[in-house]
């Protein structure tokens, strides 16, 4: 089979690296990919968002499946412009249709989803600029912290965690008023703060069928202790330690199982991925968040402790016989350390060297925000790299990782050492 991958994070490094030791793949794009990406699959330059481009790049490399990384391309519906195009019908995308992906295109559609179908998550309120007014007062009625989340993608920016009445409501009518976070704060949802701890669980569905994979731990805050600003993600942890059977039977039982029932019953076609944003008060899930796609630093150790052939994984989600497939787990812990630019997620600069990544041993190097300039492997992003490890726990996991980044550099090279710190 030839594929294409859509994306050019670490996560699309890290699904190339897995589909690569397929027998069944053939050729391997990515769009755009990244310098990891280029040594394992061709590298194209097109915007993940421009589906005229990708239709030729398609027809002309006779690609069979396109399996789409970010939520972008998702929520702007290329699923179903393939579906559409009658020179396209026969391509197989992973990932869901515009409607489904309005579960992480919408805070209040997800909510509105999981309220529908009995799926336990915070109680909520949502406003526009024409009733400011009363999301104000609502403010005044509810305890802190206040939670403001933009109703519209963000880029990971657009969730507010307040601890005073004033700048809460300050905060509100910048994202209505102002714009803060631009059309994707035309709506604001408020709701009440779940205190608890956060966890990510990952489901792959052919629409009916599904498998539950590996359930992972990220850590979003750039500064040590969980301190400072939010960041797309500074490493991950799976298995996760604190996660009994008794808990993950619960999360089957009240969030995943209605979550696929809830989709049929709204006649909202999936095949692909369903990350969900949990979090663990005393012993009972709720969910944060709804994402339609993998999460990115979680890709990075969920996908190297599945032992099955992916490119059979993603046929089966295709054909709707997901449930013919065994899924095999790696026992052994996978823990992912994420190597950023200086001054991130602030600014920083772009196109320093990076060294030292040929001397690494028995991790992993996923590529992010790289690129490839005359032989040279220069920093692209903010987040530039993610190494993993395996161990027999998250201690000897992350051990391996810290050993290996001492061996790599580049100017301002910034990393979280206290991973792990909270398990």
């Amino acid at each position: 089979m030839n594929i294409l991958i859509i994306g050019s994070g670490g996560r699309e490094h890290t699904l190339a690296w897995k589909l690569t030791q397929s027998p069944k793949l053939n050729k391997l794009f990515v769009v755009p990919g990244n310098a990891g990406t280029s040594a394992i699959a061709i590298n194209v330059p097109i915007d993940v968002n421009d589906f005229a481009a990708i239709k030729q790049l398609v027809q002309k490399e006779g690609i069979d499946m396109v399996v789409v990384g970010p939520e972008d391309p998702l929520v702007n519906g290329i699923h179903d412009f393939f579906l559409q195009d009658t020179e396209l019908t026969d391509v197989s995308v992973i990932g869901p249709r515009k409607m489904a992906a309005t579960l992480e295109g919408s805070k209040e559609f997800a909510k509105r989803f999981m309220m529908r179908h009995k799926i336990p998550t915070a109680s909520y309120k949502s406003f526009t600029s024409k009733n400011i007014e009363e999301g104000l007062t609502f403010l005044e009625s509810i305890k802190p912290p206040y939670v403001l989340k933009a109703d519209g993608l963000a880029a990971g920016k657009g969730v507010l965690i307040l601890y005073d009445l004033d700048e809460a409501k300050n905060e509100l009518r910048d994202m209505l008023i102002s714009g803060k976070f631009g059309a994707a704060s035309s709506v604001v949802v408020i709701e009440e703060f779940l205190s608890g701890i956060e966890l990510s669980c990952f489901v792959l569905t052919d629409g009916e069928n599904y498998k539950i994979l590996p359930m992972a731990k990220d850590y979003k805050r750039i500064g040590e202790g969980d301190t400072g600003l939010n960041t797309g993600g500074m490493g991950a942890i799976s298995p996760v330690p604190f996660v009994s059977e008794k808990f993950l039977e619960k999360v089957h039982k009240r969030i995943i199982k209605p979550t696929i029932e809830g989709l049929n019953k709204d006649q909202l076609p999936y095949k692909g991925f369903i990350f969900i944003g949990l979090i663990k008060v005393g012993d009972d899930p709720y969910v944060i968040e709804y994402n339609v796609r993998l999460g990115d630093p979680e890709t990075e150790v969920v996908i190297p402790r599945i032992k099955n052939d992916l490119v059979e994984l993603f046929n089966a989600v295709a054909n709707g016989n997901l449930n013919s497939i065994d899924l095999q787990i790696d026992e052994r812990t996978a823990t992912t350390v994420m190597l950023v630019s200086g001054g991130y997620p602030q600014a920083y600069k772009k196109g320093i060297e990076i060294r030292g990544i040929d001397k690494v041993d028995e991790s992993i190097v996923f590529h992010a925000g790289t690129q490839l300039k005359e032989e040279k492997i220069l920093t692209n992003g903010g987040r530039v790299m993610a190494i993993t490890s395996f161990g027999s726990d998250f201690k000897e996991a992350l051990s391996k990782s810290y050993q290996n980044i001492n061996k790599i550099h580049f100017d301002k090279m910034y990393y979280r050492k206290d991973l792990g710190f909270d398990l």
